[in-house]
């Protein structure tokens, strides 16, 4: 699944776009837009407009015109082509390879000066993505990047909410997912069903540089699947800290695994399976 670190990705290529005028939408598939919209609705919007500036919010990726801006959500398997080329090469739960089928949404680019267009694309396999113009994206949460144990302890306030499944939860914190966040807690030694709202001000300071540093360590690996953990999160799994078996559960109705030794086992929480 896309998180803040392929979206970074996908905003960087898309960048690309600024200063060129839209000259064609395409829309495959009808479902993608949000808003009721149709294709003939985007294009008559779209068409003709500047792009601006690119930007992110969480795992969505923001294209400025000077008419409306465009929100693009990923899905489980989106993945955004500049000129056919993917930013980022390989998303856990996404298939292993590129169909023109799968793109449901594009946009014909011209600069000034050039006589190709370029095209920008999105696939999406399971279609549980979307493109919205003039998104309300007030209930996202701060961006994760750059996020302060103050903004944490604003964020949890005194939920007993599982601790992985308040960072998954977009309207508190924008752009963490289920990779992420057991990587996060992992490094951290912190056990996912801790409940948010109890975590004290030095717990709150070690978990803000623990996703800093993972988000930048991950980055520039190339994704999301690129952590320590990632490899180890199968049946026969072992910490690669300390070698003690990895164990799996269900928390905030996501698999989750978490270290048996060095991830402290709150008094109550959803037994492991």
């Amino acid at each position: 699944m896309p998180e803040l670190i392929e979206a970074a990705a996908y905003a960087r290529a898309a960048g690309r776009a600024v200063g060129a005028t839209i000259v064609e939408v395409m829309l495959a598939d009808p479902s993608w837009v949000r808003g009721g919209l149709s294709g003939d609705d985007l294009a008559s919007a779209l068409v003709g407009t500047e792009v601006v500036e690119v930007g992110r919010l969480g795992k969505v990726v923001l294209l400025g015109t000077d008419g409306p801006t465009l929100a693009l959500r990923f899905g489980m398997t989106g993945r955004l082509l500049w000129d056919d080329d993917a930013p980022i090469d390989e998303l856990v739960y996404g298939p292993k390879r590129s169909e023109e089928a799968w793109v449901r949404f594009a946009l014909s680019l011209q600069h000034p000066g050039e006589e190709v267009a370029h095209r920008l694309a999105v696939e999406d396999a399971r279609r549980l993505g979307s493109v919205e113009l003039d998104a309300d994206l007030s209930d996202l949460g701060p961006d994760a990047v750059g996020i302060h144990a103050e903004q944490l302890a604003d964020a949890f306030g005194t939920t007993t909410t599982p601790l992985k499944a308040a960072l998954l939860d977009q309207r508190r914190l924008a752009g963490l997912g289920n990779l992420l966040v057991d990587e996060v807690l992992w490094r951290a030694g912190m056990h996912p069903e801790t409940p948010a709202g109890t975590l004290k001000d030095d717990e709150l300071v070690l978990l803000a540089d623990t996703i800093a540093l993972v988000v930048a360590e991950l980055s520039k690996r190339g994704g999301s699947h690129t952590g320590d953990l990632q490899p180890q999160r199968a049946p026969d799994g072992v910490c690669p800290r300390d070698g003690a078996p990895l164990v799996r559960g269900r928390v905030g109705g996501r698999t989750t695994w978490w270290c048996s030794l060095h991830q402290r086992r709150p008094r109550w929480g959803a037994s492991p399976v």
